[in-house]
């Protein structure tokens, strides 16, 4: 009986044994990164040009393409001889990268009158093989009946990100 005891309280208080070989095993991973050229815009100097317009009676719209097209709608007309010309930005980033733009639209002033107008731009673009792309800018001029005469301006922004 003393041998039973003694050997159980020898089972109890016995250290763990060290793993055999095999039960263990290490291996390696990778890890990797890219870093990208930031992406930048820069406003080429123009302006979204809605030309010079009479306003009637009734309101109407002056559309500028992307292109640099105008034409009216509505109660509106252009001066004879008026020009229009759609705005421009140049983007620059990594090479062969594809981006999204957006516009927003916003109003032109003139003392206390004022007009509102949204933007037209490509929803996208992809960089070339040197890293650079350009994009226009167009938009709708909303003329308000009896607009008030003046010289109008206003901002809007553009912004591009890496899609």
């Amino acid at each position: 009986m003393k041998k039973i005891i003694l050997a159980a309280a020898a089972v109890a208080f016995a250290t763990p044994a060290m793993a055999a070989p095999g039960d263990t095993a290490t291996d390696s991973g990778t890890a990797t990164a890219e870093i990208v050229a930031p992406i930048t815009i820069t406003h080429d100097g123009g302006a979204l040009d809605f030309g010079i317009v009479i306003p009637g009676t009734a309101v109407g719209t002056v559309v500028v393409t992307q292109g640099g097209a105008g034409s009216v709608t509505g109660d509106a007309l252009f001066v004879s001889g008026s020009t229009n010309a759609a705005d421009s930005f140049t983007v620059t980033g990594d090479a062969n990268r594809a981006y999204s733009i957006v516009t927003t639209g916003g109003s032109v002033t003139s003392g206390g009158n004022s007009m509102t107008f949204t933007t037209d731009a490509p929803a996208s673009g992809t960089l070339s093989a040197t890293g650079s792309d350009s994009f226009s800018v167009g938009g709708t001029l909303n003329v308000g009946a009896n607009q008030a005469a003046g010289t109008y301006s206003g901002n809007y922004d553009a912004t591009v990100s890496y899609n």
